[in-house]
């Protein structure tokens, strides 16, 4: 399901669909995220948000010969857009490929030079009035990539951050006939990936004493890597968030984390991220009286790529440490110590 930032139209009514049967009550808000109510023994608010919308590209010129100029919508490595297939959802969806200059014609400052996205054009195989049958400036375009299941791990693109759309669904599947302690807004959020916007807006709505994002965080543990580069580690379990550049996490939601993962054998690993950020940021500073906020992160291989990798015991271990997490939250002192 195709959701570009500020168009998450068909990925929200999937997840709609799947969450509507598990909650007491489900909203859109204005600007279109999810926000699904389960409601606990007493009126204290935690909110668990995970953002529908991936890394995605918006058509910003068609040029005389039908070629699409594009401007991105979230973060990209250049580098990853060679030979690359993407879908260009005009009045129907189009399968368009990512273009530059073949290396064969480079000069030798280009070949050494890295790729940036202005050096890329969609290319449709149509004439232009043929792609204007179809495509407009501001159609948006994402990336074309079939999920995969490779040795203990799931591969694909966009896994940022449908993985954790997943954990969160399958955690409301799992606490059916279960009493919370407080109300559980499940929140599906727009928008992430421009700017945490989605999260801000839900957050300032709902104004929650607790809030738990669920996001994907760098897994770079493969060849050449330094043991404090690689921020998490594919198979070590959940990622519990210490610090990313939008949030310091509050401690006491970490050692109430560390300790629920403790007591429940929940595998995990600390996450201290020094460049990114997640919808933690939105919920800690959005809500009229501030939030007790912190993310449960799942390790992600080759992010923001169409390969991106996570392995199946952390996505289990994330979603057994959310569970407990807001089955538990009035088990625990809150106060400052």
């Amino acid at each position: 399901m195709p959701g570009a930032p500020g168009f998450e139209q068909r990925i929200r009514e999937f997840v709609l669909q799947e969450v509507a049967p598990l909650v007491d009550e489900v909203t859109v808000d204005t600007m279109g995220s999810i926000i699904a109510l389960k409601k606990g023994k007493t009126p204290k608010k935690v909110m668990v948000a995970a953002h529908l919308d991936e890394i995605s590209f918006i058509v910003t010129h068609i040029d005389d010969d039908g070629f699409l100029r594009i401007h991105t919508l979230g973060g990209f490595d250049a580098k990853t857009l060679t030979a690359q297939r993407v879908i260009v959802h005009g009045k129907k969806d189009l399968i368009g490929v990512m273009g530059s200059k073949p290396i064969h014609i480079m000069k030798q400052e280009e070949r050494n030079k890295p790729p940036q996205i202005q050096d890329y054009f969609v290319d449709l195989g149509m004439s232009k009035a043929q792609v204007e049958e179809v495509v407009s400036v501001g159609d948006p375009i994402t990336r074309e990539r079939e999920m995969i299941e490779i040795g203990d791990c799931v591969n694909g693109k966009s896994i940022d951050n449908r993985v954790s759309v997943y954990m969160l669904i399958e955690a409301l599947k799992e606490l059916q006939g279960q009493e919370l302690p407080y109300d559980l807004y499940a929140v599906f959020t727009v928008q992430e990936e421009v700017g945490i916007r989605g999260a801000i807006s839900a957050t300032h709505r709902i104004d929650p004493d607790f809030g738990i994002a669920l996001d994907t965080t760098i897994a770079f543990d493969v060849p050449s890597a330094q043991p404090h580069e690689m921020i998490t580690k594919l198979g070590y379990g959940a990622a519990i968030k210490i610090m990313d550049s939008g949030v310091i996490s509050d401690y006491r939601m970490v050692n109430f984390l560390k300790e629920l993962a403790k007591k429940h054998n929940v595998k995990w690993q600390p996450e201290i991220l020094t460049g990114g950020a997640t919808d933690a940021y939105g919920m800690q500073r959005s809500g009229k009286s501030g939030a007790i906020t912190g993310a449960i992160s799942i390790p992600t291989r080759h992010i923001h790529s169409v390969i991106e990798m996570v392995h199946k015991e952390d996505i289990r271990n994330c979603i057994e440490l959310l569970k407990y997490s807001v089955l538990e939250l009035d088990q625990y002192d809150w106060g400052f110590r």
